[in-house]
């Protein structure tokens, strides 16, 4: 077992991050994703129990923030190991063996487990605990990533608060105004295609920059 970073408390749940506490110098990446990883904060609110999925190494240049794991990748562990992964590693043209090297991608979702389904059948959003307690020193623990991927909406609302537009559509085609920091993309879900359609400027004029500006970081 290794040592317990001094910003997360034990509860009757595992180990939690102190909201509002940061990481010390001394405390490592590595322990950060591991406290991460064994978090069971919210464990009563989930359908099929916690599984924490993220990846991070400090090399890292590139950080994609989605939203949180569907099904398939709570039984996998692994993230974006759906078709929603195989059309984002197609937006930012590069490999699996790319995209899955952690010391090149940090892999951080707003929420780390899977949350379920709401009445309609969709999946619900991620867990509010989640980012509040993690995301902040994950972050500090990455002083190499040059720009961040915000995926969605929930991703969105977070980073960019009262800076993003009134929908999904405007703060992407407002894209440039975020660079070089972030850049908001919409969810890959194959549900989207048909925003895809209507929004042609998102394949002619976004993509090439994004993959350019991923490239570059790779």
């Amino acid at each position: 077992m290794g040592r317990r970073p001094k910003w997360c408390r034990p509860s009757s749940n595992g180990c939690y991050a102190m909201a509002g506490s940061a990481p010390s110098p001394e405390q490592s990446l590595m322990e950060i994703v591991a406290a991460a990883r064994a978090c069971r904060v919210c464990a009563a609110h989930l359908p099929l129990g916690p599984r924490p999925v993220l990846r991070a190494e400090e090399p890292a240049r590139l950080m994609i923030i989605g939203q949180a794991p569907g099904t398939r990748v709570h039984e996998s562990g692994v993230p974006w190991n759906d078709r929603s992964g195989e059309r984002l590693r197609d937006w930012l043209a590069i490999p699996s063996e790319t995209f899955y090297d952690a010391a090149k991608v940090a892999i951080v979702p707003m929420g780390f487990c899977y949350p379920g389904v709401d009445a309609k059948g969709g999946d619900k959003p991620p867990r509010p605990e989640c980012a509040p307690l993690w995301h902040a020193p994950l972050r500090a623990a990455l002083p190499q990533v040059r720009l961040t991927l915000l995926v969605g909406l929930y991703a969105q609302r977070h980073y960019l608060g009262k800076r993003r537009q009134k929908s999904l559509t405007e703060t992407v085609r407002q894209w440039r105004d975020y660079l070089p920091e972030f850049l908001p993309l919409p969810h890959p879900s194959w549900r989207n295609t048909a925003w895809l359609k209507k929004n042609p400027w998102f394949e002619s004029d976004l993509l090439p920059e994004l993959r350019r500006r991923v490239a570059e970081q790779l």
